[in-house]
């Protein structure tokens, strides 16, 4: 799927760009986000790599699967997607647009699995924490999983911090075992 997302860069910076400079930020992710999911479906997939249908007509039909609402420019942009073949990169597409316009919006997703369920205090307190340290807005998406016996894994992009017991165990045998 490498091939997708680097197809995908480009055009996600174009959306991004024109949404943005036109104030459509929130129109562009929702419709994007919509459809990228809809082409993520195995059946829509074969529908949009099928011969039988033409470029415009394959658009047609995704519009009307999906029941989005398109301005003009983005019903453009769709339209030059599926006349250049690349209908199926949308949800790439859709995924950088969504990193394009967190980076925008100094935000940033947050992943916290934790041993046990954090109440709203912890949250809050770790989100603040994770603001001052990032200088971003945080979102917060919570997950249990009692395998890590205490402690917490933090997801933020592509940064992983993990205060595990768990994962202080497992460092701790790779340095007896080394």
């Amino acid at each position: 799927m490498a091939e997708l997302s680097t197809v995908a860069r480009p055009y996600a910076r174009a959306a991004f760009e024109y949404a943005r400079d036109h104030q459509a930020l929130d129109g562009w992710s929702e419709w994007l986000d919509t459809l990228g999911q809809a082409v993520a479906v195995r059946d829509v997939q074969k529908l949009l790599s099928s011969p039988r249908f033409s470029p415009e007509r394959k658009v047609a039909m995704l519009v009307e699967l999906t029941e989005v609402k398109l301005d003009d420019s983005a019903k453009a942009f769709l339209d030059m997607l599926g006349e250049k073949g690349r209908l199926m990169a949308l949800p790439a597409i859709a995924e950088r647009f969504a990193y394009l316009r967190a980076e925008h919006d100094q935000r940033i997703e947050v992943t916290v699995v934790s041993a046990y369920e954090l109440d709203d205090t912890q949250q809050n307190k770790l989100a603040g924490a994770l603001k001052k340290r990032l200088n971003r807005e945080i979102s917060i998406t919570t997950q249990v999983d009692p395998k890590l016996i205490g402690g917490v894994i933090l997801r933020a992009g592509d940064t992983v911090i993990d205060g595990s017991v768990r994962g202080r165990l497992n460092r701790l045998s790779e340095a007896l075992t080394a």
